[in-house]
């Protein structure tokens, strides 16, 4: 398995692994497949996406991309964000989830020493807020992001990429 870091010139790769991610899991984004998909699938906009956000992660296995997982950079005093997580059905449970998780954990401590990081996950996913706990993350109340979700935060000095 091998976690690699994609730029707006792979925004083909990413597009392909983004586009079956709001296909397959529609209810696990803050976007939607039609938002990226008619006049909203343009290579501009792919791009900009990659640009906008310093850090995107494409998990490999056997050959094929099979999820992916960005990290977004802090805005003023905020903490980076965990977003767009996705793993492919055919590779979860073969730990594409853990090294996508702890690919970011290390990312962060390397970019924003010292910072927690923190993510939002709807509160009815008990995978996903099992995955996020496994790797340290802590209930940190209602996210900011939306109703349902759940803010989890990771603390810097637990770290442990």
């Amino acid at each position: 398995m091998e976690v690699v870091a994609v730029a707006a010139d792979a925004w083909r790769r990413w597009r392909a692994l983004r586009l079956a991610a709001l296909a397959e899991a529609p209810q696990a984004f803050g976007s939607t497949l039609a938002g990226w998909s008619g006049a909203g699938d343009t290579e501009e906009r792919w791009r900009d996406r990659l640009a906008s956000v310093p850090h995107n992660l494409v998990v490999v296995r056997a050959g094929e991309d099979v999820g992916m997982v960005s990290l977004a950079a802090p805005a003023g005093g905020e903490p980076p964000e965990l977003i767009g997580m996705w793993v492919a059905p055919p590779a979860r449970g073969t730990g594409v989830a853990d090294a996508a998780v702890t690919a970011v954990l290390a990312l962060a401590a390397e970019a924003y020493p010292g910072r927690a990081v923190v993510l939002s996950v709807y509160a009815d996913n008990a995978a996903a807020r099992r995955l996020y706990a496994r790797h340290g993350f802590t209930d940190a109340g209602p996210s900011p992001d939306g109703e349902g979700e759940l803010r989890m935060v990771h603390d810097a000095a637990a770290r442990r990429p």
